[in-house]
């Protein structure tokens, strides 16, 4: 998470001062996504059939590659060559990046005792680190290409992963999912009406976020803030890595104490629709108060997205315990992967649309596109069966 967070600001921000405008650094993604979204179809059955340690290892591997082909880019080269490649490389990423993710979660299931309010707190805890770790990689991303070139910066991550790939080798344990070789592929696709329709609100829900979060808040903020210049590029970079990071950070803190911030005493099902409602609605106040005001200070809008940061974290976690709680442990990694590749799924959505809203209509399209998404996951979550 760290080296993806990084991996992703560098990108960013480097081919946005370049001279991409937001469809083309969204065109970028798109592959990261779309690979993403099929390595978490697939990933659960494969490790059903060869173990979780084998695709932790594999993905580790994956990430020093695609970091690594990523220094062959030549400045010679059209935008349209270096948009190509460099949709290609996110592409090996994006598999690299839910290999990694898809082991890690499902193992929560395996080794936590099968009780609701203690695997609650796990999945929490380890959900929010994990997002807070990726906050972190944003600042560090940010911090390299501000002081380094992007090719150095590129050298220095691919230097630490493969550190960690080591460490993992080492001290990771031998087997922790029994092996199932004759798991067919159709096993992925789950009957259960409950992750079925939490699977289909995670698209929306991580959707909305991405549409204004991937390129439009970027874009926006270096419009605002940068004269154009090198040395007012680099400001801008830090100021747009400092609150991509802190935003993540904030989110992921949220996440690990979300058990604490729920009521014990209402039923779980009744805060699910409450904190999806409240999500709705922080948008459109940011929309109806730069309707108003014709330009919103930048500040207000900074501290609404903060607060919009904090309910999706609820939100985020309590979907994220749900699919565990859903799930029984013979078909962990095969429910969790189809569930996380409707999360890559949403990205994948919000990520286009935030290149094209934000160029179509700028940042408060992006907002209203969002409030769409969030009602239509909130619709979702109707369907859900919670005791």
């Amino acid at each position: 998470m760290l080296s993806d967070g990084a991996l992703r600001m560098i990108i960013l921000l480097h081919f946005h001062s370049i001279g991409f405008n937001p469809l083309q650094l969204a065109y970028l993604f798109l592959l990261y996504e779309l690979f993403g979204m099929i390595t978490n179809l697939t990933a659960g059955w494969l490790a059903k059939k060869t173990g979780l340690n084998i695709t932790l290892y594999f993905g580790l591997a994956l990430q020093i590659t695609s970091i690594l082909l990523l220094t062959l880019i030549d400045e010679s080269w059209d935008i349209t060559l270096s948009v190509i490649f460099v949709m290609s490389i996110q592409g090996i990423s994006g598999i690299a990046k839910d290999l990694t993710k898809i082991s890690a979660k499902s193992s929560i299931k395996l080794v936590i005792p099968n009780t609701n309010k203690k695997l609650f707190k796990w999945v929490a805890l380890i959900t929010g680190s994990k997002n807070s770790i990726k906050g972190l990689g944003f600042l560090i991303g940010t911090f390299l290409l501000s002081f380094y070139n992007f090719n150095f910066s590129l050298y220095i991550m691919a230097i630490v992963l493969f550190f960690i790939l080591i460490i993992t080798l080492i001290f990771m344990p031998a087997e922790i999912l029994k092996i199932t070789r004759n798991t067919k592929f159709i096993e992925v696709f789950s009957v259960n009406q409950n992750i079925n329709f939490l699977s289909l609100g995670r698209v929306f829900l991580f959707g909305a976020r991405d549409i204004w979060l991937v390129i439009g808040l970027p874009v926006f903020l270096y419009s605002l803030l940068s004269d154009g210049t090198q040395e007012g590029n680099y400001k801008t970079f830090f100021i747009i890595g400092t609150f991509m990071s802190s935003w993540t950070i904030l989110y992921g803190l949220v996440q690990s104490f979300t058990p604490k911030i729920l009521s014990e005493t209402k039923p779980i099902k009744n805060q699910v629709k409450f904190w999806a409602n409240i999500l709705i609605i922080i948008p459109l106040i940011l929309i109806v108060l730069n309707i108003i005001f014709q330009e919103l200070e930048l500040t207000i809008t900074i501290v609404l997205l903060f607060i919009f940061g904090f309910v999706f974290a609820v939100n985020s976690s309590i979907h994220s315990f749900l699919i565990l709680s859903f799930t029984k442990k013979n078909r962990v990694t095969l429910d969790v992967g189809f569930y996380y590749m409707s999360n890559a799924f949403g990205r994948l959505v919000g990520t286009f649309l935030s290149g094209l809203s934000y160029q179509m209509g700028g940042f408060y399209f992006c907002l209203f596109l969002t409030s769409i998404f969030l009602f239509f996951n909130r619709l979702s979550l109707n369907k859900i069966t919670i005791k």
